[in-house]
């Protein structure tokens, strides 16, 4: 047999991609790269500016010529011009072909929400000065957003301020799972994590086991509104999370009779300000009133219970 001839291996480069977006729309441009076969994908926040970030996307540079690299802008910049928004500042650096992994990871912060939240990339530590709050750990790897969405930070903000003890919660559109993580660590009691993405079921499943000391109150599911009434197997939820958009809320809406206690609530999000009479309009002809109504940047959140307001209630309206 002939010996295998040297061989002699060129390094491989990657092309580090680098832009500026608004944080609104952080979610959907997640996706959006997802749909182009993108996943090596980070952004970054300053501490002082959370409406916008740096986004960053690793791209082989074998696999990406040139005419590839021009196409892929023209597609970003075209998403940008189809929702209105503006995609600016690209910049192209080639990077050696170091473990573009740790480069990615470089780029994520602990992030507290309120006063007693962390959110905590799987790989660091908790920093001494936030050891005493309830560190929530997540792998911002899959494409359902960081915590840095602000719908996402209304609803922490808002299972904060009334956390939900010894209670059955439900998180209706899990995404990453974050707020049914958050929901036992406030205190609830059970929590029922529903997703239409198979992708998104892994991810809340892989961050759960991230988080192993919530371990036995987490159950996760595929599906919608269906799936999530047969778990229940007739017992009724303490709270509803839904962070999804206000269309998807209309049409679901009709079903929080059947799923929600007579003294339960549900936290709406996902919703832009605009949209908010609407929603408050067909909520309202389902006998559910708006309890809270809270705004952060372009969207709001609403905390809805049965019956009629109170004057508390009024009064945190006004």
């Amino acid at each position: 047999m002939d010996p295998m001839p040297f061989r002699s291996f060129e390094p491989c480069y990657w092309w580090r991609l680098s832009f500026c977006l608004a944080a609104d729309f952080e979610d959907i441009l997640f996706w959006k790269l997802e749909d182009l076969g993108i996943n090596r994908v980070a952004v970054q926040y300053s501490p002082d500016n959370l409406e916008k970030g740096i986004f960053f996307v690793w791209l082989q540079e074998n696999d990406w010529p040139i005419n590839e690299r021009e196409n892929l802008l023209c597609a970003l910049i075209q998403f940008g011009n189809s929702f209105g928004i503006s995609i600016s500042n690209f910049v192209w650096d080639k990077v050696a072909d170091e473990d573009w992994s740790k480069s990615w990871k470089q780029h994520w912060r602990p992030d507290p929400v309120g006063r007693n939240l962390l959110i905590l990339p799987a790989w660091l530590d908790v920093p001494d000065e936030n050891s005493d709050r309830i560190v929530l750990r997540l792998d911002p790897g899959s494409a359902f957003g960081t915590g840095s969405h602000p719908t996402t930070r209304l609803c922490l903000e808002a299972i904060e301020k009334d956390p939900p003890l010894r209670s059955t919660v439900a998180d209706l559109g899990c995404g990453s799972g974050i707020l049914s993580l958050a929901s036992i660590g406030l205190g609830a009691e059970e929590v029922l994590a529903v997703d239409i993405d198979s992708l998104a079921v892994k991810a809340t499943i892989e961050n759960a086991r991230l988080n192993q000391n919530f371990s036995g109150k987490l159950e996760v599911f595929l599906g919608s509104v269906d799936v999530l009434k047969e778990k229940l197997n007739g017992k009724l939820l303490n709270l509803l999370l839904c962070n999804i958009l206000a269309p998807v809320i209309e049409q679901i809406a009709p079903s929080f009779e059947d799923l929600i206690a007579q003294d339960g609530r549900a936290i709406l999000s996902g919703v832009l300000v605009d949209q908010v009479p609407r929603l408050k309009n067909c909520l309202k002809s389902l006998d559910w009133t708006v309890s809270s109504c809270v705004s952060k940047e372009k969207w709001s959140l609403l905390e809805i219970r049965k019956g009629t307001t109170t004057k508390n209630d009024q009064q945190r309206l006004s």
